[in-house]
């Protein structure tokens, strides 16, 4: 398998996991990463790849949700993204994803993991 078929099939996988596991639609990727439905549609059915950067995106969210799932629901994973925590200033995680300050929600999550924060 080449390595353009490679990101695709992982784009696809993500995408599915994303909204199954976290809730998201493809309106909601399609706001974070500020293009169209039909392009996510695209990249959810392997026709086309997302650019780099948006593939770093999307696995750093598909990483958050999947941490996130070991303590929530799917609702709950949504509702968690999208509420604004007191940890982050009163920012919204996925607003902090979007920034590339993915490691300022996974700090949250280590604190989850070492029961100091619930």
């Amino acid at each position: 398998m080449n390595s353009v078929a490679g990101t695709q099939n992982t784009v696809v996988r993500y995408i599915k996991e994303l909204d199954e596991s976290g809730n998201l639609s493809g309106t909601d990727l399609a706001n974070f990463t500020e293009v169209s439905k039909s392009t996510v549609s695209r990249w959810a059915n392997g026709v086309m790849a997302p650019k780099p950067e948006t593939e770093l995106f999307l696995s750093d969210l598909h990483y958050v949700v999947q941490r996130l799932e070991e303590y929530y629901s799917s609702k709950e994973i949504r509702s968690w993204l999208y509420a604004r925590h007191p940890q982050l200033s009163g920012e919204r995680a996925i607003d902090v994803i979007c920034q590339d300050q993915t490691e300022r929600v996974l700090a949250i999550l280590n604190r989850l993991d070492a029961d100091s924060y619930l």
